[in-house]
């Protein structure tokens, strides 16, 4: 099993989030990334959201430093 991440540094948004997420499973990381959408970003929970997420993982772990932004 391949550990898989998701960094929202990737991606502006009016916070500056520097929250990165990480998982040994798609379902576990999907679950976290989920959430955090939600209660933070104020998204709604929907299939879509869920589709868009897992479209955004990436392998491995994140790094320490930011990735470029989107």
């Amino acid at each position: 099993m391949t550990r898989k991440y998701i960094d929202c540094r990737e991606f502006p948004s009016e916070m500056n989030c520097t929250v990165a997420l990480a998982a040994d499973s798609d379902e576990e990381l999907v679950e976290a990334a989920v959430q955090h959408a939600v209660a933070v970003h104020h998204h709604v929970d929907s299939p879509e959201l869920r589709a868009q997420l897992v479209s955004l993982f990436h392998e491995g772990t994140p790094p320490a430093t930011a990735p470029q932004r989107a």
